[in-house]
């Protein structure tokens, strides 16, 4: 049996570097959900920040989109293997979410939701400090709707399970609680330069 190791071309030194371990470059960008894709109607649409059931603040589309916007090109990494280099991303980082929310963080873990169910879980620390935003655009287009349009969770060092599509909101939660994958043996953080695909990695 043929394997991508065998016969696949073996990457440039600079690009070998950019790459997490088990991993290998590609040029497309492979779309892959847990479920069917939902059309999410951005007259409709709305992200609600919460601390456990409480809401903190709301946002919909028209006031979503008045925030500071934030444009950023990074890596990206999936637990199936690809990664995709610089890829170019515009929304609202998760820094100005929280200043626009005028809440102090209340703990220090929160989950992802979207709109079609889904839930990963991210440590605050992983998403201020520039490390994440609420990305609306993708390639200087709106984000599509099977890439998680119109607007999907980046978290890029992170693999990309954690980067939630069709996102809806942000729940801070008392201790670090898995979402949907976790809780099927994906690993709790999901470390791609530590291979951490799945628990006990």
């Amino acid at each position: 049996m043929a394997t991508r190791g065998f016969f696949g071309r073996r990457p440039s030194a600079d690009d070998a570097a950019r790459l997490p371990p088990g991993q290998y470059k590609t040029e497309d960008f492979p779309v892959l959900s847990a479920g069917p894709t939902p059309r999410v109607q951005t007259d409709t649409w709305s992200f609600t920040l919460k601390h456990g059931p409480r809401p903190l603040a709301s946002w919909d589309w028209q006031a979503f989109n008045a925030l500071p916007k934030t444009s950023v090109m990074r890596d990206i990494h999936c637990v199936t293997k690809w990664s995709k280099f610089d890829t170019k991303w515009e929304g609202v980082s998760i820094d100005d979410l929280l200043a626009a929310a005028g809440v102090e963080a209340p703990t220090g873990f929160l989950l992802a939701h979207s709109f079609d169910g889904y839930s990963t879980n991210v440590p605050l620390a992983d998403l201020v400090d520039g490390k994440a935003m609420v990305a609306t655009a993708y390639d200087g287009r709106p984000i599509t709707a099977d890439h998680g349009g119109p607007a999907r969770l980046l978290v890029p060092h992170l693999y990309f399970w954690k980067s939630a599509k069709w996102v809806n909101g942000l729940q801070f939660t008392e201790r670090d609680e898995p979402g949907f994958w976790e809780l099927r043996g994906y690993h709790i953080y999901g470390d791609p330069w530590r291979e951490q695909r799945f628990t006990g990695d």
